[in-house]
């Protein structure tokens, strides 16, 4: 009997997502385990695997749709078989659940410094190349074998897909002549419209409900940050792994949070979740829009696991290799714009949890001390909460409990 495969769910904030490139053909042989094709999700591009054993009788969807979760993409049974009342099954609406738990895509703000939303590297969805030196070229890894069968530059091709993406279609409709392109005449208004990732419409949604669900207040606090540069300056000339100050406020966060498990804590609507673990959420910044790559018991993680682990997870979040396994769970987040010479700025905080650390840069500037002018280096962070979680005072205390462990780094190792 004839199976239809449908799209399911492949994150937990998935409603839709873009089937990339089919690995298999009409009139193949498929067995459960085989990769039937690639799907972008809303957090990164995952191998749909095959349960069926038979022959594929029909694809239902072109390589660069983007279809709703349940909806019938292929089918399998034995040759000959008649599948087309298969293809008129409509997608099935689920309830809506009461509240998503750990909504990781959904961070505001933009990257942090060496920060990252993970597991063994999936195949690569998204090639990209160098054009002009500097220009990244985006294709899927059929338009680019594509491409190099017919002696196209894919750096002159315009994709269609998501993000510009070139897809199979640009190449077959490729046409020379039509890929010249001149600068816009002067007085002549014109503009490009660019399709909107499942990324980032994940993200917007997500910041759309905490903004505007969360009753948000902030709480922002300058930090003497000399011993600490110093600190990390020392630790470098020892250690193998290269440690950022971001990895230095990782660990202050994961221990402050050990004393002040109400800032580690979850809103869940009837309730409030306390965690007595310490996973921390790190932002990085990817092509489409933002990920949150998490360290996992980073209060018991030494700063050399820390910088490795932040490291390794924003490489893959960069090369869409991360896996769900990589980005659930945080208790808290952290994100970083520091290095973008930002002083300060405001985070909306990732539902259900209650707070989130933004961190700008620390920048040698005049301190008065004792009435005398001297150079220092200061940072300011602002913490945003929740106010049906955190208090201000709760809030405060926790600001200055991270506050002291910068400014006496060697506490974060005791």
């Amino acid at each position: 009997m004839a199976v239809a495969v449908k799209l399911p769910r492949m994150s937990d904030t998935m409603e839709e997502g873009t089937l990339v490139s089919w690995q298999v053909k009409v009139g193949e042989t498929v067995k459960p385990g085989d990769v039937l094709a690639e799907v972008e999700t809303d957090k990164a591009t995952m191998d749909l695997e095959n349960f069926e054993k038979g022959t594929v009788l029909h694809l239902n969807v072109e390589e660069g749709d983007t279809i709703p979760v349940e909806t019938v993409i292929a089918v399998i049974g034995k040759e000959g078989e008649s599948y087309e009342e298969l293809l008129k099954e409509e997608p099935k609406k689920e309830e809506e659940a009461p509240e998503e738990e750990v909504p990781e895509a959904a961070k505001e703000v933009a990257p942090g410094p060496s920060q990252s939303t993970s597991s063994s590297p999936a195949p690569d969805l998204t090639v990209s190349s160098q054009s002009n030196g500097t220009d990244r070229v985006f294709a899927s890894p059929l338009a680019k074998k594509m491409a190099e069968e017919k002696g196209i530059d894919i750096s002159s091709v315009k994709g269609s897909g998501d993000n510009g993406r070139i897809i199979k279609r640009d190449i077959e409709n490729y046409s020379p002549a039509a890929s010249s392109s001149s600068a816009v005449p002067f007085g002549q208004e014109q503009y490009e419209e660019i399709k909107v990732t499942q990324m980032r419409k994940t993200i917007a949604r997500r910041l759309a409900e905490s903004k505007f669900t969360a009753p948000h207040f902030y709480l922002t606090m300058e930090i003497r940050m000399d011993q600490a540069v110093a600190a990390r300056k020392q630790m470098n000339e020892y250690s193998e792994q290269k440690i950022s100050m971001n990895d230095l406020i990782i660990k202050a966060a994961a221990v402050a949070l050990r004393q002040h498990p109400m800032v580690n804590a979850a809103w869940m609507g009837d309730k409030i979740r306390q965690n007595k673990h310490v996973h921390i959420g790190v932002a990085v910044a990817v092509e489409d829009g933002l990920l949150v790559p998490v360290v996992k018991f980073a209060d018991h993680k030494s700063l050399t696991q820390i910088s490795s682990e932040v490291k390794v997870a924003a490489e893959k979040a960069k090369n869409k290799q991360l896996q769900p396994a990589d980005w659930e769970g945080n208790t808290f987040t952290v994100s970083n714009l520091g290095m973008f010479g930002i002083d300060e700025f405001t985070a909306i905080i990732n539902p259900p949890d209650s707070c989130i650390l933004a961190i700008g840069g620390a920048k040698e500037t005049v301190i008065v001390e004792n009435g005398e002018m001297k150079p220092g280096h200061v940072m300011k962070v602002t913490l945003s909460c929740d106010h049906r979680v955190v208090d201000g005072v709760t809030g405060a205390k926790f600001l200055q409990t991270f506050k002291s462990l910068l400014e006496e780094p060697v506490r974060i190792l005791v």
